[in-house]
């Protein structure tokens, strides 16, 4: 990793440019190493998560942070929306293509890299149908089976689009150039021991 940065450090001075060290952040991931980065001869601050591009990076490798986040986003965005899922002048149609597109959106943005868990997946399929009772007027006294729900809203179950949206972005990653970073990161072996006991579940 110190090699990488060093290499990184010497390029962006090669243009001109200087890396920030108080606006760079390192994060371990079930490592036993303990040896700093370095850059320009100081250490990197070392942190337990930090936000990148809007989504939270763990230094644990989970994505339950993130997902909570992005539940609680999406919540906010379908609130703020309250007056059209009340409206009668607004067909469900249209108000189903709002869903998908104003709160959705931001429900699942980044879910590609989730580490997913049946947990995890249950609480964002129990949003999802809380905010489709709610557009088609469906009361909770009201039984109705999860797939009739869904058949009526015309979706797809939350796990269904998050591995879609997975293999998509593999694939996507896949059809990169051998040279380019993120196919690389996606086939990096890291150096160096894990920490005793059982590994966590990984991405991979």
């Amino acid at each position: 990793m110190q090699d990488k940065t060093t290499h990184l450090e010497t390029i962006s001075a090669g243009v001109g440019l200087k890396i920030n060290k108080r606006k760079t952040e390192l994060i371990k991931t079930n490592t036993t190493a303990d040896n700093p980065v370095m850059i320009n001869g100081e250490p990197i601050k070392e942190v337990e998560s930090f936000v990148y591009l809007g989504s939270i990076i763990d230094g644990q490798g989970g994505s339950d942070r993130d997902v909570k986040a992005r539940i609680g986003k999406a919540r906010g965005a379908f609130v703020m929306l309250k007056k059209i899922w009340s409206s009668k002048e607004i067909s469900q149609r249209t108000k189903l293509r709002i869903f998908n597109s104003n709160v959705k959106s931001v429900l699942l943005y980044g879910c590609e890299t989730w580490r997913t868990t049946e947990t995890m997946l249950g609480k964002i399929q129990i949003f999802v149908n809380t905010c489709l009772r709610r557009i088609l007027n469906i009361r909770w006294t009201d039984r109705i089976r999860n797939e009739d729900l869904w058949q009526r809203a015309d979706q797809k179950p939350a796990a269904q689009q998050i591995l879609r949206r997975k293999w998509g972005w593999i694939g996507h990653t896949l059809r990169k150039p051998a040279s380019s970073i993120t196919r690389q990161a996606l086939k990096w072996n890291p150096q160096g021991k894990r920490k005793r006991g059982r590994p966590r579940n990984s991405w991979r």
